[in-house]
């Protein structure tokens, strides 16, 4: 059932909030997020095969640990939109915002008149009749979020019309497609790429529009910190597991000088 935006609110309020990518779609591991600390997670429809009632469970996890659930559907995709929010998603991130069409196009798909055209529906939003469905339509626009990403060179360079025009919540910059998008793969610290980042950011600013960083390292936290950032999303948990899974690995195997540990 829909309950306040948490993550909404401290956003509004300056407060600093964190997130992750989730994309392995195990309710256990967004339960391990949520009592983790973390604000939000990201589940992940967009690069992640992740059927509809899976994606509902996953929502129903975050909500069993008070984490907000925001849902990454896939480019161009206003029934995917649809879908998140009627499982319950508080929130959608729509990838690869490069014009105020595309904005246009989101915020139809997740607001109700008179701001959108979302299909009505009833079901576990509302919490199958326990909100006056009038009422609910009031409450959704108020509490759910779009969240635009910027990672192609023809959003950055279209942020003024993209911000101008309302209806976006937050910001989520997207250092790896930028540097593609600027001919430089994966070389997300590549002078190109910070420069777009940086004009991201203070494109955010002027419009009073929050932004999202993704830190790549603590450095990174602490800069965007510096630059008045409250909003991060700190990676993806498969990145975290690998990584821990061979950290660990790494100290209980005997080191004799051989790259693998001299045991494989």
């Amino acid at each position: 059932m829909l309950k306040a935006n948490a993550v909404k609110r401290k956003v509004r309020e300056g407060r600093e909030v964190y997130g992750l990518f989730c994309s392995i779609p195990a309710p256990a591991l967004v339960e391990m997020i949520g009592c983790a600390g973390y604000d939000f997670v990201i589940l992940d429809s967009e690069h992640t095969l992740v059927d509809p009632q899976c994606l509902e469970n996953l929502i129903r996890a975050a909500e069993a640990v008070a984490l907000t659930p925001f849902v990454r559907v896939p480019e161009s995709d206003p029934g995917a939109i649809l879908r998140a929010l009627d499982a319950g998603a508080m929130g959608v991130v729509v990838p690869h915002i490069r014009s105020r069409a595309d904005v246009d196009a989101a915020v139809r798909a997740a607001r109700y008149a008179p701001e959108g055209m979302r299909s009505l529906n009833g079901g576990r939003v509302p919490g199958f009749g326990l909100i006056d469905l009038t009422e609910y339509i009031r409450l959704a626009n108020e509490e759910v979020m779009v969240v635009a990403m910027i990672e192609d060179a023809e959003g950055v360079e279209a942020l003024p019309e993209i911000l101008a025009g309302g209806g976006i919540d937050l910001v989520l910059e997207g250092a790896a497609d930028l540097s593609q998008s600027y001919g430089v793969p994966w070389q997300t610290r590549h002078p190109k790429v910070t420069e777009a980042l940086r004009r991201t950011h203070t494109a955010c600013a002027e419009s009073g529009v929050p932004f999202c960083a993704i830190p790549r390292a603590r450095e990174d936290h602490e800069a965007w910190q510096k630059a008045g950032v409250t909003a991060f999303v700190l990676g993806e948990e498969r990145g975290l597991a690998a990584r821990a899974l061979r950290r660990h690995l790494d100290d209980h195997r005997p080191y004799d000088g051989e790259p693998d540990g001299g045991t494989r």
